[in-house]
């Protein structure tokens, strides 16, 4: 959901930490992830539409694979350390 809203991944956020608390696997990835991540979507839409830039194309890509990238790490880091 990151990329797309950030008021709703807090929203989650909040909930898992309630669910699961903020010291299990599963709060402490969701918070590793919360913070590797940027609201792709927003960004491009805000900064490039500041400047007038219309052709968004091979940004949006780059952005979504580097909220993969912040995934994919987040998942490791966070098994490495709590293992």
């Amino acid at each position: 959901m990151r990329p797309i809203s950030g008021s709703s991944t807090l929203a989650i956020l909040n909930n898992l930490f309630e669910n699961f608390g903020p010291d299990s696997l599963i709060g402490n990835l969701a918070s590793v992830i919360q913070g590797s991540t940027d609201t792709t979507f927003y960004v491009l839409t805000l900064y490039f539409g500041s400047i007038g830039i219309k052709k968004i194309r091979y940004s949006l890509w780059v952005g979504l694979f580097a909220d993969l990238v912040g995934i994919v790490s987040a998942i490791v880091i966070t098994s490495l350390f709590l293992n």
